[in-house]
């Protein structure tokens, strides 16, 4: 019988060397939250300016920014801590991002979350900020930038306003050679579509106040009175271009093996994967909820409901991906020909499968290899 799945928040490791813009995109997602509630995680220095509100060195502090969203400001050594804080569900967070320091190794921070005993979250992916301006000079400067960028589940090019089309190209290549599968996302002032890092929540009428022009409706409308083509609605409706979005939905179960092939050999780009999948005879009791950032990956059984109709229903977000080229292979993963629930081989073939589904007892066990071993291929 599967245990009651307990409701996990997504953490997310923003990183990059200082200047890269990291707490500027911070800044970007806050006000760009969609009523999403952020709870952000500072890791020794940072300055997160939420309508002249600026919380800096305050280590040990909880700060409300006023808009559903708290602040911490930790030392490494007390992140457990505070994760245990900003998960408990009177915080009623939603996504959590850690802003590491400019001098962090984000890789340290990605195993401290993968190794934790916390089985409120989930690891939401580690995004490296680029400089686009100074990436040459950075990377001479701080020669670990090409591991940062080797581990990275997204990079950022930040900046890219400041250099011409010419040199956008040949620094989107290079980062794109040193960062692998890695989807990379050419971005302005820090400005991505918050939907690439995490889900838009949705509230109950009435839940969040209403009625007032909060700090997030001010800061949107002095953005729209800065750039007059915003037209009212900022800069967010700008945002879809640099990345794409994919549907999937089969009616036939999915194959095991093959799903688990498509999914080791998934193209460079894609970003995230979610979804459920139907494995059919594989385990006629549970539909599969899919969790995918980068090279993270993740299975959570869930009973069938009662009446629930058997679907595959995945979505895909990344950057330079081939919709029709993703549609061919996951089509090419349906069960040709049902194997029997009882037949020997159906239990095998889900063995790749239950990899990557946590153990109550270890939980996180299973990731700490697969994102170690990434790191080091």
């Amino acid at each position: 019988m599967t245990p009651p799945r307990i409701p996990q928040i997504p953490v997310v490791v923003l990183a990059g060397f200082l200047g890269s813009g990291k707490t500027t995109l911070l800044n970007h997602l806050l006000r760009n939250r969609a009523g999403t509630r952020i709870g952000v995680i500072v890791n020794d220095f940072g300055a997160i300016e939420i309508d002249a509100m600026t919380v800096s060195g305050q280590v040990g502090s909880t700060v409300s920014l006023g808009n559903g969203c708290l602040c911490c400001a930790v030392d490494a050594s007390e992140l457990d801590t505070f994760l245990e804080t900003l998960t408990r569900p009177s915080a009623r967070l939603d996504v959590i991002v850690i802003e590491a320091s400019g001098l962090a190794e984000p890789q340290e921070l990605v195993r401290m979350l993968l190794a934790s005993d916390n089985p409120h979250i989930l690891y939401g992916g580690l995004v490296e900020v680029v400089d686009a301006a100074e990436f040459d000079a950075t990377r001479q400067r701080h020669p670990e930038l090409d591991r940062h960028l080797a581990v990275a589940d997204l990079v950022v090019l930040n900046k890219t306003d400041r250099v011409g089309e010419a040199e956008r190209e040949r620094l989107r290549a290079t980062v794109a050679e040193l960062s692998g599968p890695a989807a990379v996302i050419p971005a302005e002032h820090g400005r991505i579509d918050p939907e690439l890092l995490f889900d838009a929540a949705l509230r109950p009428d009435g839940e969040e106040m209403a009625g007032q022009l909060s700090f997030e409706d001010l800061l949107r409308q002095e953005e729209c009175d800065e750039h007059e083509q915003c037209d009212g609605h900022g800069h967010a409706d700008h945002l879809h271009a640099a990345y794409e979005s994919v549907d999937f939905t089969a009616d036939v179960p999915m194959d095991p093996r093959r799903f688990m092939a498509f999914l080791d050999s998934r193209p460079e780009g894609l970003y995230r994967i979610k979804g459920f999948v139907d494995f059919g005879a594989g385990d006629r009791d549970n539909t599969y909820a899919l969790h995918a950032v980068g090279r993270f990956l993740r299975f959570v059984p869930r009973p069938w409901a009662r009446g629930e109709q058997r679907l595959t229903q995945l979505v895909m977000i990344g950057a330079g991906i081939d919709a029709a080229a993703l549609h061919e292979g996951l089509a090419a993963c349906r069960a040709e020909q049902e194997p029997q629930p009882d037949a020997p081989d159906t239990e095998r073939a889900m063995w790749g499968v239950l990899r990557y589904v946590p153990e109550p007892a270890r939980d996180g066990d299973a990731e700490v290899d697969v994102r170690e071993a990434a790191a080091e291929a």
